[in-house]
């Protein structure tokens, strides 16, 4: 896939606390275990439910076992209790939220990575076996593209749109730019399956996720005929749908989960947007 470069911008997630990884062997310190690991996730969180589909996609239920958290973090600063003893663990007298998605180590009751990239790499390259490579060999390029789109085109596009203090201008800059990613993938997609291979890739969970959030937050800010706008990329939409067909995807998705964590994170002003659903995702979704 060619992708031609963004604009610049700071990111709108936050950076990592830690970035850990799970190496080949004992030498790494962290090394491939079965039941050694374990995830704490709220799959209605982006980078949650990114997580939560790779681990179904490999079939790591009994690998590597799953925490599932509530939705809405029950502390002041946007942390979860149920987390804090992990991160001060990890690291003392730690001073920031204690946010998920968090790897553990079950051995040392310590903290791995809160980077859910290198969390779903690492699940994949150590765990996964020969049953399905969602980084296959020679995609990282176009997998790291897609990434890059879905969380510059899509994700910081959609949210500096819909964004109640940015002036007009701004705004429609960067409608313009999440219209012309759009566009682009509608195109790349034409006449494809999966988005980059002939196979399911964590470049289609980049992009689900991206287009999940697009449709039950973003659009909560946008003006309606916006959202027509972004609704007109029928191919995009027939993916979205297809792929929350599959249980690891659909299986997954917490709509309520996600319209609560939305409420409660955000103090923007809804617009006319909120009216115009683009899926009904829970006639789609799998369970």
């Amino acid at each position: 896939m060619t992708v031609t470069p963004l604009a610049a911008h700071a990111s709108d997630r936050p950076a990592p606390a830690f970035r850990g990884r799970i190496g080949r062997d004992a030498r790494s310190g962290h090394y491939a275990v079965p039941g050694r690991y374990r995830l704490h996730l709220s799959t209605a969180c982006p980078g949650g439910l990114r997580i939560a589909v790779t681990h179904s996609l490999l079939g790591l239920d009994t690998v590597c076992p799953v925490t599932i958290l509530p939705a809405v973090p029950d502390c002041p600063e946007g942390g979860h209790s149920v987390l804090r003893p992990l991160y001060e663990a990890s690291a003392h007298r730690y001073p920031g939220p204690a946010v998920a998605p968090v790897l553990s180590d079950d051995w040392s009751g310590r903290i791995v990575s809160t980077h859910a990239p290198d969390i779903m790499r690492d699940l994949d390259r150590r765990f996964g076996g020969d049953r399905l490579s969602l980084y296959p060999r020679g995609a990282e390029s176009e997998i790291e593209a897609v990434e890059r789109m879905c969380e510059q085109g899509i994700e910081q596009a959609a949210q500096r749109a819909g964004s109640a203090g940015g002036e007009p201008v701004e705004r429609d800059t960067a409608l313009s730019m999440l219209l012309e990613t759009l566009g682009a993938l509608e195109r790349w997609s034409e006449g494809r399956t999966y988005l980059i291979r002939d196979e399911i890739t964590a470049a289609d969970i980049e992009f689900w996720v991206s287009l999940v959030q697009l449709d039950t937050v973003h659009r909560n800010h946008l003006d309606a005929s916006a959202v027509q706008r972004i609704a007109d990329h029928p191919v995009l939409w027939a993916y979205a749908r297809r792929l929350a067909a599959h249980p690891a995807f659909g299986g997954h998705l917490d709509l309520d989960g996600i319209e609560r964590r939305h409420h409660a994170r955000c103090h923007g002003l809804e617009a006319a947007g909120a009216a115009v659903r683009i899926l009904d995702w829970a006639a789609h979704a799998a369970r």
